[in-house]
């Protein structure tokens, strides 16, 4: 009977373990490709709307620098296009570091 026990015991923990790491992945897939559907979004509009605008193209190499640092260095131009970005598309709600990854696309 002990035997009995020990392999029921045995056999739901791997069937709860499983779930649990089945919900982890779920959920991490969730949140990276609702965050890469955002990031996909701020660089579609950028790339659409500033391909051609000198401010944010000339930025491109602070953008660079504050990527590569993880926002450590932040250079005048990319502060000035990252201004001119949120006075032309104010609707648009991004973080620095996704404006820059953005400008990197261009």
């Amino acid at each position: 009977m002990s035997r009995l026990r020990l392999l029921s015991a045995a056999a739901l923990f791997a069937v709860a373990a499983n779930a649990s790491a089945t919900s982890f992945i779920v959920t991490t897939d969730a949140v990276v490709n609702a965050l890469k559907a955002t990031s996909d979004a701020t660089s579609d509009v950028i790339s659409s709307s500033f391909k051609d605008d000198k401010i944010v193209l000339a930025a491109r190499d602070d953008a660079a620098s504050f990527v590569a640092s993880e926002g450590s260095i932040r250079g005048v131009k990319l502060e000035s296009a990252i201004d001119h970005i949120h006075r032309q598309a104010p609707q648009l709600n991004a973080t620095d570091a996704q404006l820059a990854q953005a400008i990197l696309t261009i």
